[in-house]
C-alpha cells in the first residue's frame, strides 16, 4: 500500500530523514516512535502530500481514502454531532444529492441513492457518530451543543471523532491520546483494534502501542527501522541489537587502535612504509560503527524530602467544587509518605478539581483538609505551562526560585532534563510543548516536595522522558497522587486506584485490567445512550449471578493487598538492581585497584555484598508473595 524508496526529507537546512526505505502493506498497524524532533510528524505530512521528498520516491495508491486528525481547533455554531458526521464525506454527498433528486422528483436517482445509503450504513450514521462521541467522553446532552461552547481540549476530541467517522482505507493518527483521559484511551484502543484499514499511529504511550500496533517504525539518527511485533517486542529486539552494536563498536575500536599504532610507529620507516600505507588505507575504508546510546538524555531524581511526617494530608468529609456547588463531596482519605494513588475517571468528573483541593489552590466546601505542618507540595498541572515566562530562559526560571544557587549548580540540574548549553539560556517562547512540559516538571522537582500531585504530567513527553519520570517516581520517598492517561506509568508507580465519578471519590476495588473490563461493561448502545436495558423477561439465574459477583469481589479483596505488595517489591527490586549495576560499573574500573584506592575498593566490595543480599531477600519475598497470591 505505501512504499518509500530512499527518501530524504528536510525541514529548512536540517535533514530529518535520510535514505528511508519502507513498505507498509494493507491492513498493517504500525506504531511510529522516536524522540521528539526525529521527523515523525513530518513523515505524516509527507504521506499526506503536505511535504515533498527532497530525494527518493513515495508511492501511495491513487484513490485511497485517508483519515487524519485536523490539528486546528474547529469553531462555529455547528452542532457537535453534525461536525462529527461531516467526517463521512460520501454520506454527506449522498444527502446533498438525495435532496436534489427529491427536488427534481427524479425517482430513479432517489432509488439509486437510497440503495447506496443502505450499502454504506448511511441510515445509522447519526447513531455511529453518537457512539464515537460517547466513547470519547461526551455526555449525550452535549451532542447538539455548538462547537464554540467546548474548550480547546474537547474540540480536539471532536476532530478525533470526525477522523474516526471517516470510512477510510488508511488512518494516520498523531498522538491521538494527548487530549484524552484513561477511560477514553481504553475505548480508543478497542475501537482501533476493530479498524479494518491500514493504521499508522504516532504515540509515546507504550501500553496503547502494545494494544494497537503489530509493527513498530523507530526513527532515530535520520534513519528508520521497521520492527515486527508490538512495542514490548520492539524494546527487546532493539536492546539485543544495541548490545550487538556495542560489542561490534568496541571490537572495531580495538582494531582501529591497533592499525593506528602500527601506522604511527612505522609510517616514516623505509622498510615498513608500504605496510604502514596499507594499514592506513584499511583505516580509511573501515566503515565506522556508531556506539550504542544506552542512556537516555534525562537523568534526574527527586531529592530526599527534608521531612517525612507520619501523615501528610487528611480528608474527612471534604468537598471540592466552585461557587459553593460541590463537584466531588464526602471525600475520606489519609495520604502518608510512600503512598501511591492514581485518580481514575472521565474528564469532567472532577479529578483536576480534587487535585487543586489537595494542592491547597481552592478551599474545601465542607470539612477542612488537614495538612501537616511539614507538608511540602509539588504540584504539576497543565496550566503551569501557560504560566511560564516566555521571555525568560530555563535558567532564569530556576534562579527566581533560588537566587542563592550558583549558575553552575542550576545548569547541572537542568542538564538532567536535557537543557544543555545554549538551550538553558534560550527564551522559553519558541520551546516545543514537550520542552515546556519538561521545564515545568523540572521546577516541581527542584522544590524538593514530600507530596507530589501530578495532573497529566506525560502530555507532550516522549518515551525517554516518561521512562525517566517513572524511575524517579519509583525512588521517591514521599507520597504521589497521579492523574494520567498513560497506563504503563500508573501501573509502574501506583498501587492504589481511586475512581472519581458521580460526585464521589472512592477506592476502586481491582487493578487497571479490572477497570478496563468495568468500562467495557458500561459501553453505550447504538444510539449513544446508557448500556442496554435488561431483558423484559425475568432472569432465573439472577441470584446466582449476584453470588458470583460477590464471590469475585471477595476474591479481589483477598488478592488486593498481595498485588499491592508485589508491585512495591518490584519497584524496590528495580531500585536495588540499578544501584547494584552502577556499583559493578565502578568495580570494573582498573584504576580502582591501585594501591592508593584500596580502601575505597574495599568499601565498594562490601556495599556490593550488602546489595546482593538485599536483592536476594527481595526476590525471596516476591516469590513468597507470588505463591501466596496463587494460593489465594
Amino acid at each position: 500500500m505505501i512504499n518509500l524508496n530512499n527518501v530524504t526529507l528536510r525541514r529548512g537546512r536540517d535533514i530529518l530523514l535520510e535514505d528511508l526505505s519502507l513498505t507498509v502493506h494493507a491492513r498493517q498497524r504500525v506504531g511510529v516512535v522516536g524522540r521528539n524532533g526525529t521527523g515523525k510528524s513530518s513523515l505524516f505530512a509527507l504521506l499526506l502530500g503536505q511535504l515533498g521528498a527532497d530525494r527518493g520516491e513515495v508511492q501511495i495508491p491513487a484513490g485511497l481514502t485517508v483519515a487524519t486528525v485536523s490539528q486546528e481547533n474547529p469553531a462555529g455554531t455547528r452542532a457537535a454531532i453534525e461536525y462529527v458526521i461531516d467526517g463521512d464525506t460520501e454520506l454527506r454527498e449522498l444527502e446533498v444529492n438525495l435532496a436534489r433528486a427529491e427536488a427534481d422528483q427524479n425517482v430513479t436517482r432517489q432509488a439509486d441513492i437510497h440503495e447506496r445509503l443502505n450499502t454504506i450504513g448511511g441510515y445509522a450514521g447519526r447513531a455511529r457518530a453518537a457512539r464515537l462521541l460517547h466513547g470519547l467522553g461526551f455526555a449525550p446532552d452535549t451532542f447538539d451543543r455548538p462547537i464554540n461552547s467546548f474548550s480547546g481540549g474537547w474540540r480536539m476530541r471532536l476532530n478525533l471523532a470526525q477522523a474516526l467517522m471517516c470510512r477510510s482505507d488508511l488512518m494516520l493518527l498523531d498522538e491521538p491520546t494527548n487530549h484524552l483521559d484513561l477511560d477514553a484511551v481504553l475505548w480508543l484502543q478497542e475501537f482501533l483494534s476493530r479498524y479494518p484499514g491500514t493504521l499508522l499511529v504516532i504515540s509515546h504511550d507504550r501500553d496503547f502501542l502494545d494494544a494497537v500496533a503489530g509493527q513498530i517504525l523507530h526513527l532515530e539518527g535520520k534513519r528508520g527501522v521497521l520492527y515486527t511485533g508490538n512495542y514490548s517486542a520492539f524494546e527487546v529486539r532493539r536492546a539485543e541489537k544495541l548490545e550487538q552494536q556495542q560489542a561490534q563498536y568496541e571490537n572495531q575500536a580495538k582494531r582501529r587502535a591497533h592499525l593506528q599504532a602500527f601506522v604511527d610507529r612505522f609510517r616514516y620507516k623505509a622498510t615498513k612504509a608500504k605496510q604502514a600505507q596499507s594499514r592506513l588505507k584499511q583505516l580509511e575504508r573501515m566503515e565506522t560503527v556508531a556506539p550504542a546510546h544506552w542512556d537516555s538524555p534525562f537523568t534526574f531524581a527527586f531529592a530526599e524530602p527534608k521531612r517525612l511526617p507520619t501523615w501528610l494530608l487528611r480528608l474527612d468529609g471534604a468537598a471540592a467544587g466552585y461557587n459553593n456547588t460541590p463537584v466531588v463531596a464526602g471525600m475520606k482519605l489519609t495520604i502518608a509518605p510512600g503512598d501511591r494513588l492514581a485518580l481514575l475517571g472521565r474528564n469532567g468528573a472532577g479529578k483536576s478539581t480534587v487535585m487543586r483541593l489537595l494542592a491547597g489552590e481552592q478551599p474545601s466546601l465542607a470539612e477542612p483538609v488537614g495538612r501537616d505542618c511539614y507538608l511540602k507540595v509539588g504540584y504539576f498541572a497543565q496550566h503551569q505551562l501557560e504560566q511560564l515566562d516566555h521571555q525568560a530562559s530555563a535558567l532564569t526560571h530556576l534562579q527566581r526560585m533560588n537566587p542563592a544557587a550558583t549558575e553552575q549548580q542550576l545548569r547541572n540540574f537542568l542538564g538532567g532534563f536535557d537543557f544543555h548549553g545554549d538551550k538553558a539560556l534560550a527564551p522559553v517562547a519558541p520551546f516545543s510543548g514537550g520542552e515546556k512540559a519538561r521545564l515545568a516538571l523540572a521546577m516541581v522537582v527542584y522544590t524538593e516536595p514530600n507530596l507530589l500531585l501530578l495532573d497529566e504530567p506525560t502530555n507532550h513527553l516522549d518515551l525517554d522522558m516518561r521512562q525517566a519520570l517513572e524511575r524517579a517516581l519509583q525512588d521517591f520517598a514521599g507520597a504521589v497522587v497521579l492523574v494520567a492517561h498513560d497506563r504503563h506509568l500508573i501501573d509502574a508507580t501506583c498501587d492504589q486506584l481511586w475512581r472519581v465519578a458521580d460526585g464521589r471519590c472512592e477506592p476502586f476495588d481491582g487493578d487497571l485490567d479490572d477497570y478496563a473490563r468495568w468500562l467495557r461493561a458500561q459501553q453505550p448502545n447504538a444510539e449513544g445512550g446508557a448500556a442496554p436495558a435488561a431483558p423484559a423477561e425475568p432472569e432465573p439465574a439472577r441470584p446466582s449471578g449476584r453470588e458470583a459477583r460477590q464471590a469475585a469481589a471477595d476474591q479481589r479483596a483477598r488478592e488486593k493487598p498481595l498485588r499491592n505488595e508485589l508491585k512495591k517489591l518490584e519497584r524496590e527490586l528495580d531500585r536495588v538492581t540499578r544501584q547494584l549495576d552502577d556499583l559493578e560499573k565502578q568495580l570494573a574500573d582498573p584504576e580502582l585497584y591501585a594501591p592508593e584506592n584500596r580502601e575505597r575498593a574495599a568499601r565498594l566490595t562490601t556495599e556490593q555484598g550488602r546489595l546482593r543480599k538485599t536483592r536476594d531477600d527481595i526476590e525471596q519475598r516476591w516469590m513468597d508473595c507470588a505463591s501466596e497470591l496463587e494460593e489465594a
